[in-house]
């Protein structure tokens, strides 16, 4: 998040077995959101903090089926996520995950394995086609509208083998509604919690993703990023996730912000699960312009890159300036910076020389394209509403359960915007992106050769406030978001039990050596802690 950043990113960050919402859910949409944090303990789990690999060695040894897996997952959003704490991550459920796992379960029994998420239950984020359910973007607006295709990236999944189990909760719109939202809340699916401490903020916009795979609702998730939506979810709820280049996972059949920095992205629980998930979904896409750039090969194994000696020799940059805001953050900072060193790297200082000077432009850019690639969305998909301006009606008309809280001035500001002819929007687009990428990123990393970038990806969740809104303290990933490069973000401490990540930002198409140096970090610092749903932070003296 930058300052405009943090205020763009905060905008940015923007249930069992049925295709309606679960009890929870179901409830209007501002008591969903104001339920005190129940102290209700999450019952054992039998696949806490499993892996992919755990979890298919068991599935080719025949002690565990992809049904039997299945309906744990099921079980236990059914358990904690519409009951016990109510995390309220996850919107809607598959009611095909289990015929699905079925069907891959007989394909193992025959010899046919797809890969290694062959019945493997995936959640994806709710502005992703994926039959039959619902894609809504969190808007009632959405609320009946049921693609009649899978996203691009959804049948990669599935021809892959994955078991796609549901869609979760997201900041309505992708926090791109109101300047003053608050992240994780939406009509449809209300507010979601930290599984760390239910007072607290998920993060967004792919908040539901965060939590869910925090909290063990499956075991990998797909979150999608226009500035900070999956690394900042993902560094709260103490998770990898990664945000690719833009181009290189396709963005087709989701429901968009801005073509120039819009892109999905993995979120899991350790960097191995992570390049698994990135390795399947990350493919050229006819439809997908932003595929004709690739200048990377159409198929990388990114588990061959889990390399734990990849920070011998490498040499990184520490990007002080995105550092200050909060002592926790900093203290975890300088202990990754001296386990970098302990690893083989050299560690540099460095600076993004432009830093904060493409932010004016970056906001433009996003209300012109939001207003263009939304109404393409929402007419090549036949959604119910079909304009901007229908929207912004829509929820006039529904304000008691669409705008309870905050409005929707962003929605007002981009459609006051022409078309993406206009000398003003070209101007910012190209502005943004320079002063993010070749005088940004890449001159910070030219100037001393360097393998990555390295910032505090977040500050700690802070308390969720429908009154005041968002307000975090700082980040420090927003370049790699307006220069469309890739971060990935590592968890790599905590404060008073609040995960913190650090994020490492390569130059394009470098989501191999970031898969090298995240894991190499991880497997030198085992820094994630599994959640403990918590009413509220303990501020318990430290030992």
């Amino acid at each position: 998040m930058h300052r405009l950043s943090l205020t763009i990113s905060l905008l940015l960050l923007a249930g069992c077995q049925a295709t309606s919402q679960s009890p929870s859910q179901q409830a209007p949409s501002q008591d969903a959101a104001s339920k005190p944090a129940s102290t209700a303990a999450a019952p054992a789990f039998a696949f806490e903090e499993a892996d992919v690999a755990s979890l298919q060695a068991k599935m080719a040894d025949g002690s565990l089926s992809s049904r039997a897996l299945t309906q744990a997952y099921l079980d236990r959003i059914a358990a904690i996520d519409d009951a016990g704490p109510m995390l309220n991550a996850v919107i809607e459920t598959n009611p095909d995950a289990l015929k699905d796992a079925d069907a891959l379960d007989a394909e193992r029994k025959a010899g046919k394995l797809r890969g290694p998420l062959h019945g493997i239950p995936v959640l994806l984020k709710d502005n992703i086609d994926a039959m039959p359910m619902v894609n809504s973007a969190g808007s009632l607006a959405l609320a009946n509208h049921h693609p009649k295709t899978d996203a691009f990236l959804v049948q990669r999944l599935r021809e892959a083998g994955a078991v796609i189990l549901g869609k979760t909760n997201l900041s309505e719109w992708a926090n791109f509604r109101s300047t003053r939202s608050t992240s994780g809340w939406s009509g449809r699916g209300g507010q979601t919690k930290s599984p760390y401490a239910l007072d607290r903020n998920p993060c967004g916009s792919s908040a539901g993703t965060g939590t869910a795979i925090a909290a063990n609702l499956a075991s990998v998730g797909i979150g999608t990023e226009t500035d900070g939506s999956i690394i900042c979810p993902s560094a709260v709820a103490g998770l990898v996730g990664i945000k690719p280049t833009v181009g290189l996972v396709s963005r087709s059949g989701i429901i968009p912000i801005s073509h120039s920095q819009d892109t999905a992205g993995p979120m899991a629980r350790n960097v191995a699960d992570a390049a698994a998930l990135l390795t399947v979904i990350a493919a050229a896409d006819p439809n997908d312009a932003a595929s004709a750039e690739r200048t990377t090969p159409d198929a990388i194994d990114y588990t061959t890159h889990l390399k734990a000696d990849a920070l011998k020799g490498a040499r990184i940059g520490v990007v002080r300036k995105l550092m200050g805001y909060q002592p926790d953050v900093d203290a975890s900072m300088e202990r990754a910076i001296a386990a970098l060193k302990a690893a083989g790297a050299t560690v540099v200082d460095a600076e993004i020389p432009t830093a904060g000077k493409w932010d004016d432009a970056e906001y433009q850019v996003l209300l012109y394209e939001f207003k263009a690639d939304l109404e393409a969305y929402l007419v090549a998909s036949d959604a119910p509403i079909k304009t901007l301006t229908g929207l912004i009606e829509f929820n006039k008309a529904n304000a008691a359960t669409e705008m309870p809280y905050f409005g929707q001035e962003i929605f007002e500001q981009a459609n006051a915007k022409g078309p993406l002819t206009d000398a003003a929007y070209i101007a910012a687009r190209d502005k943004a992106r320079k002063l993010a990428g070749p005088d940004g990123i890449m001159a910070a990393l030219k100037k001393q050769n360097l393998d990555a970038l390295v910032a505090p990806s977040m500050s700690p969740a802070w308390p969720t406030d429908l009154i005041n809104a968002d307000h975090s303290t700082g980040s420090g990933y927003g370049a790699a978001a307006v220069a469309r490069t890739p971060s990935i973000t590592i968890p790599m401490g905590d404060s008073h039990g609040l995960p913190l990540g650090i994020t490492f930002m390569g130059p394009a198409w470098s989501e191999a050596r970031l898969v090298e140096l995240g894991y190499a970090f991880e497997q030198a610092t085992k820094a994630r802690k599994a959640p403990h749903f918590l009413p509220t932070v303990s501020f318990e003296p430290k030992k």
